[in-house]
C-alpha cells in the first residue's frame, strides 16, 4: 500500500455561499454519501496561504508574536500570508510576507512542507519554505496596521522551538510543521535534498 493523499470529487447536488467575507467564504454543499445519502457540508473558502521558517547563520529561526483573536491569545508564528492573487507564484509571496513582516531576504529557499490547515472544515492549503542566506531587506519598511502594528519580531534558536513544541507551548500550525519538519529534514538526507523552491503544488497551481 502506497500512503499518499489522492485526488478524489464525491458528486455535489448542490452549493450556495451563505457568507461572503473580505478574502474568504462560507460554502455549503449537498453531498452524495457512497451509500447513496445526500448530506449537507460548511466549510470555509480559502484562497492559500504560504508561511517562511527563515533560519539564520546562528541556527535561529526568525518568529514574529502576534494577537490572535480567535484563539484569544499572542501567538509566536513564522512569517505568513495569503495568496492574495489567484495562481500567484508561492515563492514570490513567500518572499513579500519575509520583506512586509520582517524586513528581511533570503538567499537560498526550499519546499518544507505542504499541508492543509483544517481539511474538515477549510480548504486552506498553506506551502512551508525554510529560507537561509539571511540578509536585511532594501527600501523602505512596510507600512503595518491593526494586529500588526503589535508585532513583535525576534530570532529564538531552534531547539528552543522545538522545546516549546512538545512542552505544548507554541501552536501556531505553521510553526510547529515548519520546526519539526526541519528537524526531520536533517534527521533524514538533508536539507538540499528537500524540494526546489519551485516545485509543483496542485492544491495551488502557479505559473513559474
Amino acid at each position: 500500500m502506497q500512503v499518499q493523499d489522492t485526488p478524489e470529487e464525491w458528486r455535489v447536488v448542490a452549493t450556495t455561499t451563505p457568507f461572503t467575507g473580505n478574502k474568504t467564504s462560507v460554502r455549503t454543499d449537498e453531498v452524495v454519501m457512497p451509500d447513496g445519502s445526500v448530506v449537507r457540508r460548511d466549510y470555509q473558502v480559502h484562497p492559500g496561504s504560504v508561511a517562511v521558517l527563515a533560519l539564520d547563520d546562528q541556527d535561529r529561526v526568525l518568529v514574529l508574536r502576534q494577537y490572535r483573536h480567535p484563539v484569544r491569545q499572542k501567538l509566536w508564528e513564522i512569517p505568513a500570508g495569503l495568496l492574495d492573487v489567484p495562481g500567484e507564484n508561492p515563492l514570490h509571496a513567500a518572499q513579500r510576507e519575509l520583506y512586509e513582516e520582517a524586513y528581511a531576504k533570503a538567499g537560498k529557499w526550499r519546499v518544507l512542507a505542504d499541508v492543509y490547515t483544517t481539511p474538515g472544515g477549510c480548504d486552506e492549503a498553506v506551502r512551508i519554505f525554510l529560507a537561509r542566506d539571511l540578509a536585511e531587506a532594501e527600501g523602505e519598511r512596510y507600512a503595518v496596521a491593526e494586529e500588526e502594528a503589535d508585532m513583535e519580531v525576534a530570532r529564538v534558536p531552534l531547539d528552543e522551538l522545538v522545546r516549546g513544541v512538545l512542552a505544548g507551548e507554541l501552536h501556531n500550525n505553521c510553526l510547529v510543521v515548519g520546526v519539526l519538519s526541519l528537524v526531520a529534514a536533517r534527521a533524514g538526507d538533508g536539507v538540499d535534498a528537500l524540494r526546489p523552491a519551485d516545485a509543483p503544488w496542485p492544491a495551488r497551481p502557479f505559473e513559474a
